[in-house]
């Protein structure tokens, strides 16, 4: 009885994950990938874009693979339809990408992207940040992205408080969640978002995650 104990908690912790890609070759691998890992359990399987779409709303996995190219919806497009409809935390895999595209699928709800040559320990590791909630952008994106926004305001000019903030916003806390954290209003809250946007040249909470990635603000 011990045993059967332990085995029913076990599988109640593993993440439930959906893998979506249009090469059966590349599903196949990630689900050999991932069937390393005890703690992850592939729950579906998805070849196209409305296919996935239904498949996150029925299965609703913790973490989503998404191919940004995929037939009949693309990437983000998956992700905007989702909306409000799923739970599970995306993760990107492309092997090319430009900045407005990183953007757009970040703006529709991805938290994470991982280029498809990357390391198998990069996926995994991804998997389980943003299992947590957190950010994942895979470095060389992040490298390509900085070259593109030119130079950047230093860092040492954030404060220790908004440093704080900075790492809440990496954790994706909310303004509300952030305010109760440090027995702030929210509008002391956005006073320091804004004070911390100006100081490091960036304009939204998205740019603001990908530039404290890319400058290990942690």
């Amino acid at each position: 009885m011990a045993h059967s104990k332990t085995s029913h908690s076990s599988q109640s912790h593993r993440l439930k994950i959906i893998i979506a890609d249009d090469h059966t070759m590349v599903r196949d691998g990630l689900v050999r990938l991932l069937a390393t890992e005890r703690d992850f359990e592939v729950v579906g399987q998805a070849g196209d874009g409305e296919t996935t779409v239904a498949m996150a709303q029925q299965l609703q996995p913790d973490v989503l693979l998404l191919d940004v190219n995929m037939p009949k919806l693309r990437g983000v497009q998956v992700l905007e339809r989702l909306q409000g409809k799923s739970n599970a935390r995306a993760i990107l895999l492309t092997a090319t990408i430009d900045r407005p595209e990183m953007i757009a699928a970040l703006e529709a709800g991805a938290r994470g992207l991982v280029m498809k040559h990357a390391a198998s320990d990069v996926l995994i590791k991804s998997i389980r940040c943003v299992a947590k909630g957190e950010y994942w952008v895979d470095r060389e994106i992040l490298a390509d992205w900085a070259q593109t926004r030119g130079t950047t305001q230093p860092t040492s000019q954030l404060t220790a408080r908004e440093r704080q903030i900075v790492r809440e916003i990496l954790s994706g806390s909310a303004n509300k969640d952030i305010a109760q954290a440090f027995h702030l209003s929210e509008g002391t809250v956005k006073r320091h978002l804004s004070n911390i946007y100006t100081k490091l040249g960036v304009s939204n909470r998205l740019e603001l995650a990908l530039y404290a990635m890319n400058h290990n603000l942690e």
